[in-house]
């Protein structure tokens, strides 16, 4: 599912609330716990990072001098 990042910041902020009731864009979803509010928060998060392309890592080398010249 496409998931935006408006919807994963509704849910956050309704479980920092300490609400279960999660409102966005003219929708509201009522969730049984804090612990549903949690695993949906994850889910999307979850969905949200595969479908980013990671970043490749950054190498670098390392320069040493002696400190007589």
């Amino acid at each position: 599912m496409n998931w935006t990042q408006g919807e994963l910041d509704a849910l956050r902020r309704a479980y920092a609330a300490g609400t279960l009731r999660v409102s966005y864009d003219g929708r509201s979803v009522d969730y049984g716990s804090a612990a549903d509010l949690l695993s949906r928060i994850r889910t999307i998060e979850r969905e949200m990072a595969a479908a980013t392309p990671a970043q490749p890592p950054v190498a670098g080398l390392a320069g040493f001098r002696r400190g007589d010249r």
